[in-house]
């Protein structure tokens, strides 16, 4: 199943799953298109910690707010470390003073929220963002899972929380992976592979995979954070697999792997309408 390409009303074109397609919700994944970064932050680079200019991240927020119309102070960013925390946006997080929201946010990879109006998103440039939504308790949430945060199964966590915090049940929730680095691209040392033994041999052998040519190990990063998922009791059916390598797709999206660590950022979000 291939995400769809919207076009909103000034032309900035959007990724969106169809597994999300939900009158409750809207959810987003940008591309590389439609901003005024310039080098290798162009265009539309949404990373605020990415290196590029203040003002150019500040038009490209604009841009994305005026074709949306998700207010610039309901989009809730986290300062993301790969690490595996994840916070809860409710309304005592959301009534707090916005530095102290900033202090907060810092250290966090994982947003989860019951609040509509209120757009979570993460930022990638090759590693895993993940959009979840429990229908039947209106919760959304974004995770950026890289290597580090897949080894840690913060997807899975999030998942638990959602189902501990909020009641859902995982057997009607719907996910997302979205657009990152293919198993193809993501050449690892023997360091990330042993990483991945947690796992159990048997996960781990549907995970690595070794390139006949150079002796390479390669990770599946989709398929690790998809059987995460669904070792939390997701349906595969309701889980979409994007399918689309940020690192060989140079028009689409930044890669950090292929243009260095200051490239851009994409975008992905979701929000309880």
């Amino acid at each position: 199943m291939t995400m769809k390409k919207n076009y909103l009303n000034k032309g900035l074109e959007i990724l969106q799953f169809n597994q999300l397609d939900d009158c409750n919700i809207f959810h987003f994944v940008t591309t590389r298109r439609g901003g005024v970064s310039q080098g290798t932050y162009s265009t539309f680079n949404l990373g605020r910690n990415s290196g590029d200019t203040v003002e150019s991240i500040q038009k490209n927020y604009e841009i994305l707010s005026e074709n949306t119309g998700i207010s610039l102070q309901n989009i809730v960013y986290p300062c993301q470390q790969h690490t595996v925390h994840i916070r809860k946006v409710d309304s005592s997080f959301l009534g707090i003073a916005p530095i102290e929201r900033e202090k907060k946010l810092v250290g966090i990879d994982a947003l989860v929220t019951d609040i509509p109006d209120v757009c979570i998103v993460v930022t990638t440039a090759d590693c895993v963002p993940v959009l979840l939504y429990a229908p039947d308790k209106k919760v959304v949430a974004a995770v950026h899972a890289g290597w580090r945060g897949t080894v840690g199964c913060i997807a899975a966590n999030c998942v638990k929380m959602m189902v501990s915090e909020y009641g859902c049940d995982p057997k009607v929730m719907r996910a997302g992976i979205g657009p990152s680095i293919s198993q193809s691209a993501f050449e690892v040392g023997e360091e990330l592979v042993e990483a991945f033994r947690k796992f159990g041999q048997e996960k781990l052998s549907l995970l690595v995979e070794r390139h006949p040519v150079t002796g390479k190990s390669h990770i599946d990063l989709w398929k690790a954070n998809s059987l995460q998922l669904q070792g939390e009791g997701l349906v595969s059916a309701n889980i979409e697999v994007a399918g689309m390598c940020t690192f060989s797709n140079e028009e689409l999206f930044f890669s950090a792997r292929r243009q260095g660590i200051k490239c851009g950022r994409m975008l992905s979000g979701i929000m309880l309408k």
